[in-house]
């Protein structure tokens, strides 16, 4: 027992403590033990009376949220294998999301024209993971007339009550004391991923927030969660990202951050074209491609290491069979999106080129969205590109057969795909790029 009387668990030398500050986790980072709340039950009445306790709010908006919420808590608690630490962090993760609800939606009602922003003409990144679409999003974010969504604002897009967010936002320290507990617990994710509290990253953690997206399949084993975001329409999951985009522009706005349009970026998107086009009727996609023999186990290497945060029994290759699926599946929607009527919403970007010559693709990129490429801009990219090379992180080391994977078997799921956008890319280049062209016998990125 600590000095509260609550239980406690030392797991991977991190401390993890019951918050009731709003919003927050209900746990944060102080080193030896894991306090573990009494009140951590995978229940729907539950975690929504925790969010209610932590806010003193009680609307959470509409509520689409709520079936997949219990689909998301029983598979957590049946199918996950979570360990004390995966138990404890996986319901301070939902609560969050619940206290993130409430609190925008008290922000909707306090201020209306929040939902009257505009969001004008985006500039949407879709590709598989592990195709360079990060450091593409991070250079196009550079441009300091665009919008991005920060690591933050994905993880706490309300802000704090009472705090002066304009000013000093105390969810920055927040953001950067959750990521340093990340890559203290699991160190190999910091060469699988550059990990930025205050970087660019991905919206997908906004659409997190109405329990429809695959990040819990992304941290754990949650097949009946998995199952369910597959066969349901995501309407309401992106009906909600919208009002968080909306939330965000104006929370920049009233900072002073006035600009044009906004970069966003998610793997997620691809099966999903169609909601962004009914959303966003001006929106343009860049899709990044590299050959998925690459990609597959790289992305799988990477939810292993996610999957390890919050579970001692992970099966890596459960995890491949269920990259193989999702991401085949999602191309697959997105090549029948362009198929049926969204091809002129495209331009496509070479792994390869994206590395060797990323303002040849930029270049492109501005000219196809009818935008100046500024100096300004220019010069914002060079140097952030110049900050952030790759060879400042370790290689990132991963093999087919950890995964159950197969050369044949990747190129089988993802044949339509690569006879479309990977016949006439040049071998040669692409087994320099990635060091070894033979991904069966061990690779990295």
């Amino acid at each position: 027992m600590d000095s509260a009387g609550k239980s406690t668990t030392s797991i991977r030398g991190l401390t993890y403590a019951a918050e009731t500050s709003f919003q927050k986790s209900s746990f944060a980072l102080r080193g030896g033990e894991i306090v573990i709340p009494e009140e951590a039950r995978f229940e729907t009445e539950s975690v929504l009376d925790a969010a209610r306790a932590r806010t003193g709010l009680e609307d959470f908006g509409d509520d689409d949220f709520l079936e997949p919420l219990q689909v998301l808590l029983d598979s957590l608690d049946r199918e996950a294998r979570l360990s004390p630490i995966g138990r404890a962090t996986q319901h301070a993760r939902i609560v969050g999301s619940l206290a993130t609800r409430l609190s925008a939606q008290d922000y909707f009602a306090r201020h209306p024209e929040i939902l009257e922003e505009e969001i004008q003409a985006p500039l949407v990144i879709v590709g598989l993971a592990r195709t360079g679409s990060t450091m593409l999003h991070r250079l196009l974010s550079a441009d300091p007339e665009v919008y991005s969504v920060r690591w933050w604002e994905c993880r706490s897009p309300a802000p704090y009550p009472g705090s002066d967010w304009r000013e000093a936002d105390p969810r920055i320290p927040d953001a950067h004391a959750e990521v340093e507990a990340i890559l203290e617990s699991t160190p190999i994710l910091r060469t699988m991923h550059p990990w930025d509290a205050e970087g660019p990253d991905e919206e997908i953690m906004l659409i997190e927030h109405s329990f429809l997206s695959t990040v819990p399949e992304s941290g754990a084993h949650v097949p009946s969660h998995r199952d369910y975001v597959t066969r349901h329409d995501l309407r309401a999951g992106y009906d909600y990202m919208k009002r968080m985009l909306q939330f965000l522009q104006w929370q920049k706005r009233q900072s002073g951050q006035d600009r044009q349009r906004w970069v966003l970026k998610a793997p997620f998107h691809l099966a999903y074209i169609e909601h962004l086009i009914r959303l966003f009727p001006d929106v343009r996609f860049v899709q990044t491609h590299r050959d998925p023999v690459e990609t597959t186990p790289s992305i799988s290497s990477m939810y292993s290491a996610l999957w390890t945060l919050g579970s001692d029994e992970v099966d890596k290759h459960v995890v491949g069979h269920q990259c193989l699926e999702r991401w085949s599946w999602a191309l697959g929607r997105c090549l029948a999106s362009r198929d049926a009527g969204a091809e002129d919403r495209f331009i496509d970007v070479l792994y390869d080129e994206n590395r060797r010559h990323p303002m040849r693709s930029i270049e492109r990129i501005y000219e196809f969205i009818d935008r100046p490429f500024t100096a300004a801009a220019r010069h914002a990219m060079a140097r952030w590109g110049e900050d952030n090379r790759r060879d400042k992180r370790g290689a990132h080391a991963y093999q087919l057969e950890e995964f159950g994977l197969t050369r044949a078997a990747i190129e089988q799921a993802f044949a339509e795909y690569s006879a479309r956008y990977l016949a006439d890319a040049d071998a040669d280049a692409n087994a320099d790029a990635h060091g070894n062209a033979d991904a069966s016998a061990g690779n990295t990125d």
